[in-house]
């Protein structure tokens, strides 16, 4: 009788065992001729030689399973132990990833896919256009797929830390509890995408990065995918000083709404003009979402025309006025 051990490093082992262990209950019935040891992340096996190379091999299978789909029933281990679980299907349909809840997250419009598209074909890509049509969400998903491929090994999100209304100085607590909620969007999309145990481990680990644009100056960002949200915030040295830390094999996603500058002082956005200078450079992608690419609740899409219809009356009013 022999001993082997396993390492569940890339999956979250509550979702590997199952609710109340029932995963591990199963497979304990499935290989009875082996003894079975689960301490946190470590499953210990203990029996004959075969049997046990039998049961890695299905047992990875088991870990590939869950790392895609963020999910594993027992159905699938039943399927992936008795042969008749099919390879791995996603991509194929246009799924980018897989949600937590298991559902396939995957371009929902036109311009969602040619996003996606310029993402497997440039290095950096601008993607522009109204709040609610998925930039981020979609610029996560294209992360967090090609971190699991191991395409890269980081993913870094970041965003220009715009006050308004409060001064950061008299926010409560440290710089961390200051900054957070500016990143809060940023959080949110992970957490639909990678099990929360799973990712506070590779936050620890800063494998998955999420901090302000100010945190990027002096640094050379290799083997990674970066995403800069909200980049109509950013001013002129802000934004060039972002682009310019791209190290190798890495790949840049810059979103942002020129609809809605927050800068004060009527500061010229570092977004707008970068789509200016930048737009013959070959081996960047531009992707430009419209009213009409809004996902999010109907009303989403009213409001935005409403907002410009009155900035249009405005402008008409003003222009009388002169």
């Amino acid at each position: 009788m022999i001993e082997k051990h396993l390492i569940l490093d890339e999956i979250d082992p509550v979702l590997f065992y199952g609710v109340q262990n029932s995963n591990l209950r199963m497979l304990k019935s499935l290989f009875p001729k082996l003894r079975l040891i689960a301490r946190g992340n470590v499953m210990y096996i203990q029996g004959e030689d075969d049997g046990i190379s039998l049961f890695e091999e299905k047992v990875n299978r088991m870990i590939e399973h869950c790392a895609t789909y963020n999910k594993l029933s027992e159905e699938d281990i039943l399927e992936i132990v008795n042969g008749s679980k099919t390879e791995d299907e996603s991509g194929r349909d246009g799924t980018i990833v897989y949600s937590t809840m298991g559902k396939p997250i995957r371009p929902r419009n036109e311009t969602q896919k040619a996003l996606a598209e310029a993402f497997d074909a440039n290095d950096m890509i601008f993607a522009t256009g109204p709040a609610g049509t998925g930039k981020t969400y979609i610029g996560i998903a294209l992360a967090v797929s090609a971190f699991k491929k191991k395409k890269i090994r980081k993913i870094i999100l970041s965003r220009p830390a715009v006050e308004a209304g409060e001064k950061l100085g008299f926010l409560p607590g440290d710089m961390k509890d200051k900054i957070d909620p500016y990143l809060q969007p940023l959080y949110d999309a992970l957490e639909e995408m990678v099990p929360r145990t799973r990712l506070q481990e590779l936050m620890d680990q800063n494998v998955i990065q999420i901090a302000p644009l100010a945190f990027m100056r002096g640094r050379t960002l290799n083997d990674a995918v970066v995403i800069l949200d909200e980049a109509q915030n950013t001013t002129s040295s802000q934004l060039k000083m972002f682009l310019t830390r791209m190290g190798n094999n890495t790949k840049m996603i810059i979103t942002g709404d020129c609809t809605q500058i927050d800068l004060p002082n009527a500061q010229r956005s570092g977004l707008t003009e970068a789509l200016h200078i930048l737009k013959d450079v070959k081996g960047i992608a531009f992707v430009e979402f419209h009213k009409r690419d809004i996902v999010r609740h109907k009303l989403v899409t009213h409001i935005v025309e409403a907002y410009e219809k009155a900035g249009r009356d405005e402008g008409t009013a003003a222009k009388k006025e002169e």
